[in-house]
């Protein structure tokens, strides 16, 4: 477990630099996050990460980007123009790290 320092708060996170607490998240934290990874959120980007913490409490399944992006009314593709990848978007959303599954998302289905 590692810590970050945000707004004061001690964060937990995992070595891969997501939350280890769900509910450590909110609007200041994500921007934290996102830094980490090198984007700068904007208001279009929160509303897409609000839609999957949302989607992800209610169904307890990480969330179809296009689904993502039709919902939050943005381009098909907002999430890989934004975030670069799902992965970093679910870590910035602060959704559970999906351990070995994340590496399809990441390097593809095995061979």
């Amino acid at each position: 477990m590692f810590e970050l320092e945000i707004g004061g708060r001690k964060i937990s996170v995992d070595e891969q630099g997501f939350l280890s607490n769900y509910e450590d998240w909110d609007e200041e934290v994500a921007m934290a996050l996102a830094r980490k990874e090198g984007i700068e959120l904007a208001p279009d980007m929160l509303d897409a990460l609000k839609f999957m913490r949302d989607y992800y409490s209610r169904y307890r399944f990480f969330p179809i980007i296009r689904a993502v992006c039709k919902n939050v009314n943005q381009p098909k593709d907002c999430i890989t123009q934004s975030f670069i990848d799902p992965a970093t978007a679910w870590k910035i959303a602060g959704l559970p790290n999906m351990g070995e599954e994340m590496d399809i998302f990441e390097y593809g289905p095995p061979d």
